[in-house]
């Protein structure tokens, strides 16, 4: 494996970057409409602990994806105000804004990020 330069460490971290706000961009949307939204921030970091729980938890062999997604949930059910349902309707809503996001910056030719913090998008 060759090594690491500064140049490609610099477009990891700034894919990393792109990735984590845009995931913070779709759960902020989600809870507009879903739930008690509050500020971009707090969404950003939901979306990070969102994406490490659900990186911890995915690879459980057999059920790690249904584990995942309900952990997911849970996170964002602690992170807003409202329930179970609440939580499911903000997590559709933050995919869907997701892939609106995403399709659009594909459009202009940004095609190397994610929705991070966001399964399935």
């Amino acid at each position: 494996m060759p090594p690491i330069t500064a140049l490609a460490l610099e477009d990891r971290l700034l894919t990393f970057v792109g990735s984590v706000l845009i995931g913070g961009v779709a759960i902020h949307a989600g809870a507009l409409i879903a739930s008690d939204a509050e500020s971009y921030a707090h969404a950003v970091l939901t979306a990070l602990l969102g994406a490490l729980v659900w990186a911890l938890l995915e690879p459980v062999p057999v059920i790690g994806g249904l584990l995942a997604m309900v952990a997911w949930i849970a996170v964002v059910r602690w992170r807003y105000a409202g329930g179970w349902l609440r939580a499911g309707a903000t997590g559709v809503a933050a995919w869907a804004a997701a892939v609106v996001v995403l399709a659009a910056l594909d459009l202009l030719g940004v095609g190397a990020l994610s929705a991070l913090g966001v399964p399935g998008a």
